[in-house]
């Protein structure tokens, strides 16, 4: 028996006619025009409902501390300073509040599955890690999270980050990054990082190629590993900025290097436009890449969030529609089929980053479904619709207007 029909719902490439949604025991189990059932309903409205949202990478454990950062270059090297320098009076308690106002704006704005990427080291130790885990258990009912361990300021100088990174993989995360440019031996963080991924059997999700210029890039090193290990599908590349100034014939060849070792490209556009060309007196690097060719060459992308309200990033609300608005802007994409593409970067493709086969609008997904204010998905992108309403596992997880989530059991 139905436990709740989704009526009139538009759904991505689902034809102009809207459909009904039957969802029981958190799957969904019909998608048809109309279904006979006496259930509880939510009505769509004819707008566009699309599965939740996938921001596959974030950090909430730094999030809003732009208030404790001096900041006065805009920098990657000035925000990574900072953070260092404040981050030694987080408390596990800090990181909890800070993170939960984060997810929780996600959540408002459709998002149901998160990759975070926790920082380990001997100044903030497991602070970060043990407040994330605290608060992905206590929103699990809203959203599912999904931990990246990882070295932000070096791995390879600090055999106490390497025993913290260990012990993280020990109590179960299943993800391993880094940031080599960060590094004072880059390639041995990378021999580190794969081989702590084979150990314990992670996906590896890296912060890769963050700079100003295309000297010494490192995305054609991490394909051969990747192939070279058959991590092909299980890795992950963020930033990637450099990839976005070689010259077109190179350009394409490493989008073909990419495509075929079934490495994941994540564009970050806040924080790349945020970071990157400050050194350019005038035709300043955008530093965000065009997914385009990846895409048509198979490769699985995504477009997130990354940081909100701190030094890397010092503004954000958590909407990855308006994420994919960004994009769309900085990459000319403006056809309607490009429109469908943006949305489909923090949608079915994000979810393909987090390999999570029960996505979709489907029989046999899970109900992890939300409403935005538009009639396609062109009009949601361009328009930077908000979201309606949400559901997860095909409970409410949030509904426009109210001032919080609503808490299980329908109290608010």
């Amino acid at each position: 028996m139905l436990e709740l029909v989704v009526r009139r719902a538009r759904t991505p490439d689902g034809g102009a006619a809207p459909v009904d949604i039957g969802i029981e025991a958190g799957r969904i189990v019909a998608v048809e025009h109309h279904l006979d059932a006496e259930c509880p309903e939510l009505d769509a409205g004819g707008r566009l409902v699309v599965p939740g949202l996938v921001d596959t990478h974030l950090h909430l454990d730094k999030s809003r501390t732009a208030d404790r950062c001096v900041q006065t270059e805009g920098t990657l090297a000035e925000a990574i300073r900072e953070t260092a320098r404040i981050k030694a009076a987080f408390t596990e308690d800090d990181v909890y509040e800070r993170a939960r106002a984060t997810l929780e704006d996600c959540v408002r704005h459709g998002t149901t599955r998160v990759r975070t990427h926790v920082e380990v080291d001997p100044v903030v130790g497991l602070r970060g890690l043990d407040a994330v885990h605290r608060l992905a258990a206590d929103l699990a009912w809203a959203v599912d999270v999904q931990v990246c361990v990882f070295a932000q300021e070096g791995l390879t100088d600090s055999a106490g980050t390497d025993a913290l990174l260990v012990e993280a993989l020990e109590r179960g995360a299943p993800v391993v990054g880094g940031a080599p440019y960060a590094d004072v031996d880059p390639s041995g963080q990378l021999d580190r990082v794969f081989e702590l991924a084979r150990r314990y059997d992670v996906d590896v999700d890296l912060h890769l190629d963050l700079a100003e210029t295309a000297e010494g890039m490192q995305l054609a090193d991490v394909c051969k590993r990747t192939v070279a290990q058959g991590w092909e599908g299980r890795v992950t590349v963020g930033h990637v900025t450099q990839l976005s100034l070689v010259p077109p014939a190179e350009y394409a060849a490493l989008c073909e290097l990419v495509a075929g070792s079934g490495v994941a490209m994540t564009v970050l556009p806040a924080t790349d436009l945020f970071l990157m060309g400050r050194a350019a007196g005038a035709a300043r690097p955008r530093g965000v890449v065009p997914l385009g060719p990846l895409l048509a060459g198979g490769a699985t992308c995504s477009v997130a969030t990354n940081n909100v309200l701190n030094a890397f990033t010092p503004f954000g609300d958590g909407s990855l529609v308006r994420m994919a608005n960004l994009y769309a802007n900085v990459c000319h994409a403006g056809s309607r089929a490009q429109l469908r593409e943006c949305l489909e970067l923090v949608t079915t493709s994000a979810a393909r980053v987090l390999r999570a086969p029960d996505y979709g609008i489907r029989p046999g997904a899970r109900a992890d479904l939300v409403c935005l204010d538009a009639a396609d998905e062109a009009g949601a992108v361009a328009r930077v619709a908000p979201a309606c309403w949400g559901l997860k596992n095909g409970r409410p997880s949030f509904t426009r207007g109210l001032p919080v989530l609503h808490r299980p059991g329908g109290t608010a």
